[in-house]
């Protein structure tokens, strides 16, 4: 979240927090830290994350 917002969650209105999420894909997993509502569990996707370190590793995972 860098500062830039401070995300609230849709769902649940609470304030989103950073925490390390498991990500699975290809039956393969990795993990990251995300803004994530501490009330209900849903994380932020962000688009610089969708585009960037989730798109690099989809390709390498696809490339094997």
């Amino acid at each position: 979240m860098n500062g830039e917002q401070n995300w609230k969650c849709a769902k649940c209105g609470a304030a989103l927090e950073m925490k390390k999420v498991v990500f699975s894909y290809m039956g393969r997993s990795f993990g990251h830290e995300v803004p994530t509502c501490p009330e209900c569990g849903r994380v932020l996707i962000t688009k610089e994350l969708a585009l960037g370190r989730m798109a690099e590793v989809e390709i390498l995972m696809e490339d094997k």
